[in-house]
C-alpha cells in the first residue's frame, strides 16, 4: 500500500465511507452468501446521499477493470508533461465520476466509464509513459497527487476533485487500506455503515479500516451517533459523524 500524505489547507469535498461491513468488520461480501436484496439496499441507500462521485483503491477497482496494464515505457519521442488531463466527456455538467487510486498505473480499461461514471485515475508521477498515452486514447482522465506513486497526497487529491470537477461530496467506498488511510488523516467527515447480519471469522481478512504504513499509537477516529435504521435483510444502517481530537473531521 503506497504511503499516503494529506499536507494542504484547500477546501475538500464532503467526505462519506459507506460500506457494507460484517459484524466483525470485515468486507469481502462473497465469502458470506449474502441475498441480491442486500446489495440492491446498498445501492439505495448510497444513493440518498446524492454524492458527485465515488472512490476506490486500485484492489477494490480490480474487479472493474480488464486486468492488468501491460504496455511498456515508451522511449524517444516528446515526453508527456506530467499535468492533469481532463477527457472532454468528463466536462459535461450534472454528472458523477467514478475515481480509482491507481498510483503506479496498473489497472487496464476497455472504455472510458466504470459502474457507467465517467472515470478519473489518480497516479503519481513517476508513472510509466506509455501509461498516459493508453489512458489518452481511452478517453480516461487523469490527475497527479504527488511526485512518486509510493507517496500520494490524498488532500492534493480532494482538492484537484473539488476544483477541476465540481466535485462537493463524495463517497468513499474502499478497500480497507484506502478507507484506513483516509480517515486516520482526518479526510473522513462521515461514516454510512450496513452491518450485515454475518460473522466472517477470519483472520488476516481486509477489515473496515486498515492503516497500514503505520501501526496507530491510539484510536485513529472517534465516531458520533447519528442514526440507527434497521432495514431490509436484516442489517442495520449505522450513521456516524467522524471527530478527531474532539472535533469534526477537518
Amino acid at each position: 500500500m503506497p504511503y499516503y500524505t494529506s499536507r494542504s489547507s484547500t477546501v475538500k469535498p464532503y467526505v462519506i465511507c459507506h460500506m457494507m461491513p460484517s459484524v466483525d468488520g470485515r468486507l469481502r461480501t462473497e465469502r458470506w452468501n449474502v441475498s441480491e436484496r442486500a446489495h440492491q439496499e446498498y445501492e439505495r441507500t448510497a444513493n440518498t446521499y446524492d454524492a458527485d462521485a465515488w472512490l476506490s483503491g486500485r484492489k477494490t477497482m480490480e474487479e472493474f477493470a480488464s486486468g492488468h496494464w501491460k504496455g511498456r515505457s515508451r522511449r524517444g519521442g516528446k515526453r508527456l508533461p506530467r499535468t492533469d488531463w481532463v477527457a472532454p466527456d468528463a466536462q459535461r455538467p450534472g454528472q458523477s465520476f467514478g475515481i480509482c487510486l491507481d498510483p503506479n498505473g496498473k489497472l487496464a480499461w476497455k472504455s472510458n466509464k466504470v459502474g457507467g461514471d465517467p472515470l478519473i485515475q489518480v497516479l503519481g508521477e513517476d508513472v510509466p509513459e506509455g501509461y498516459l498515452t493508453f489512458l489518452r486514447g481511452k478517453g480516461i482522465s487523469y490527475i497527479f497527487a504527488g511526485k512518486k506513486g509510493a507517496e500520494l497526497n490524498l488532500r492534493t487529491v480532494l482538492d484537484k476533485l473539488r476544483r477541476k470537477f465540481g466535485i462537493k461530496q463524495l463517497m468513499l467506498e474502499g478497500g480497507g487500506e484506502t478507507n484506513g488511510t483516509f480517515i486516520h488523516q482526518g479526510l473522513v467527515d462521515e461514516l454510512s455503515l450496513l452491518v450485515t447480519p454475518v460473522a466472517d471469522g477470519a483472520p488476516g481478512e481486509p477489515a473496515l479500516f486498515d492503516v497500514a504504513s503505520v501501526k496507530p499509537k491510539k484510536a485513529i477516529a472517534h465516531l458520533r451517533l447519528k442514526s440507527v435504521r434497521k432495514i431490509a435483510t436484516g442489517m442495520v444502517w449505522l450513521k456516524y459523524r467522524v471527530q478527531h481530537n474532539g472535533r469534526r473531521a477537518a
